[in-house]
């Protein structure tokens, strides 16, 4: 069955386009558009109308379908929000374990129904609070965790056996997953109840948010143990989240974030096969995490293309048989580049905009910007609107009473269309290179987003693109907004705190545990439970990742411009 209903109905409107177009050409002679040219923020040009002359050829059943049904454009679940809302999972971190954990009780109180961990620099990197490269960033942009003991202060208190928690690590992410499973086996949960994600996804570090530790192949070898790891032990818990959100946020267009995240995906997928495993024991459990930016129909058109590319992929490329395995779930963030410290209150109104476009596009969870977080960590009230304005959109606004509004929106299809032709082009690309580690070693990946970016920037300067409070509507003076600032003593209280940890220790086991860590990434050994071992024992989240970089080696980035 397809969109084309009759030829007469496709003469009627070529006729009816032909009509009103004179009409036009009359009043754009007195009273010219606004612009000459009308596009995207991605700079996709836009037609002034669409009509069903631009998705004459769509096959409803092959291209749009239903909800819960191959190929998947209308969302993954047969209800959608009619059944369950998404879950609202607002990002927190600050200061010490025991801050975040406030902050976690908090929003939990208000409403939050999801966990969603953010650490600070020298924990995303690797490094312990008391190394000299961590001095003056122990907890200012996240929470910073050194020992299992953080790892158990971080949690106390919050049923982590009913609701899921995201962790947002990546060089560190096995360490990291491995203190979280050992918190809850010492609180005696069974690592099987453990619902949740650890981003663990360092092809995207490589491509945009620039986070190393090891080198490319090295890194998704173990990625690739935390998948054969979690499919075998922990049933529930999404071992990686294939996240374009820091890709756009390093100023990719939307086609590009969605063609190097799925690409990024295709390596994961072949590094799991390349192991051993079948691809319906682990694709089912990957997890996507995409950027909700400011152009709202864009945006809506990505997420509907992005699942149904992905489900092409996974039944077409990789032959999986299982339908969960065809399914893209996905977590989203609202733009945090789009945000600006010049007249912040405007910020929430952006928020709101891009929130909405992830509920209309099907997302299944959702962490809204705070006004203030372009300038720190989020205070209370400003993360407690955040959380709001999801609630709001849920409840008030009617827009999850019916599955995918904007389906058969002839701008959306035609839109969407065009998204996905244009990402596989650019998939297509990569693969002809040898793939996405090919792909990213000649910085192919990297450039092109430089150049989006750059080109991006031009036309903000040059008032091409509006961004309001910047380059228009600016005030002379603004008020100054209150912002949350961290204490300069938590430092020194986090080092205390480490060190009594490492006092108190057994620290022939800690070593032994250590050696036993380096011996699996020696050999072709899975890594995950040699690191949990370590982390049992209290060795510090940098002792286990000095082993990887002694074995592994260190990446340094090539600053390719």
């Amino acid at each position: 069955m397809t969109l084309t209903f009759n030829r007469k109905m496709f003469d009627d409107i070529k006729r009816g386009e032909i009509k009103w177009s004179k009409k036009l050409e009359k009043v754009l002679n007195s009273r010219p558009e606004r612009l000459d040219r009308f596009s995207t923020v991605s700079d996709q040009e836009i037609k002034r109308i669409y009509t069903p002359a631009d998705i004459k050829e769509h096959d409803y059943m092959k291209e749009i379908g239903f909800p819960g049904e191959y190929p998947f454009t209308r969302g993954v679940q047969p209800s959608m929000y009619r059944g369950r809302l998404w879950t609202m999972r607002m990002f927190a971190g600050l200061g010490s374990a025991h801050d975040t954990n406030k902050r976690f009780h908090l929003l939990v109180k208000e409403g939050q129904t999801g966990l969603s961990t953010a650490f600070d620099m020298p924990t995303l990197m690797g490094y312990d609070s008391d190394s000299p490269r961590a001095r003056g960033e122990c907890g200012k942009c996240g929470v910073a965790i050194d020992t299992l003991k953080d790892m158990e202060d971080l949690f106390d208190g919050l049923s982590i056996d009913k609701i899921t928690t995201s962790m947002t690590i990546n060089p560190p992410a096995p360490v990291i997953w491995a203190m979280y499973i050992a918190m809850a086996e010492n609180r005696g949960i069974d690592r099987k109840r453990l619902g949740g994600t650890i981003q663990n996804d360092m092809l995207k570090e490589f491509i945009a948010q620039k986070t190393f530790m090891c080198p490319p192949r090295p890194s998704v070898r173990l990625i690739t143990d935390t998948v054969e790891f979690g499919a075998k032990d922990i049933p529930r818990w999404n071992a990686i989240s294939i996240s374009g959100y820091h890709i756009r946020e390093a100023g990719s267009t939307a086609v590009q974030e969605l063609a190097f995240t799925l690409a990024d995906g295709i390596a994961y997928t072949e590094a799991a096969i390349g192991r051993g495993l079948d691809v319906d024991d682990f694709a089912p459990r990957f997890s996507f995490f995409f950027n909700s930016h400011l152009d709202f129909f864009e945006e809506v058109a990505k997420f509907r293309a992005a699942r149904r590319m992905w489900s092409k992929i996974m039944k077409d490329r990789f032959k999986a048989k299982d339908p969960r395995s065809w399914w893209m779930r996905f977590h989203t963030q609202t733009a945090g580049c789009s945000l600006t410290a010049q007249q912040p209150y405007n910020n929430v109104v952006r928020t709101t905009l891009q929130a909405l476009a992830a509920v209309m596009g099907g997302t299944q969870s959702l962490h809204t910007n705070s006004l203030d977080e372009v300038l720190a960590i989020p205070t209370e009230e400003a993360a407690t609107i955040a959380l709001r304005t999801q609630q709001i959109i849920a409840e008030e606004s009617g827009v999850a009473n019916t599955i995918d509004p904007l389906g058969g929106s002839y701008f959306v299809e035609s839109l969407t269309n065009r998204m996905e032709n244009e990402a596989f082009e650019i998939i297509h690309k990569i693969d002809d290179m040898g793939g996405m580690l090919n792909a990213i070693e000649n910085s192919y990946p990297q450039l092109a987003i430089a150049d989006a970016a750059y080109l991006y920037q031009k036309q903000v300067d040059k008032t091409e693109k509006t961004v309001v409070g910047v380059n228009k509507y600016v005030l002379e003076e603004e008020n100054p907004i209150e912002v949350l600032e961290i204490d300069k003593e938590l430092e020194n209280l986090q080092i205390e705190k480490t060190n009594r940890v490492k006092n108190e220790r057994d620290d022939s086991r800690v070593k032994d545990a250590l050696e036993k860590v380096g011996e699996a990434c020696s050999s072709n050994q899975n890594t995950m439970e040699a690191i949990l071992d370590a982390v049992k024992s209290y060795a510090t989240l940098q002792e286990v990742c000095d082993v990887f970089r002694e074995v592994f080696g260190e990446y340094r980035d090539p600053g390719i411009y």
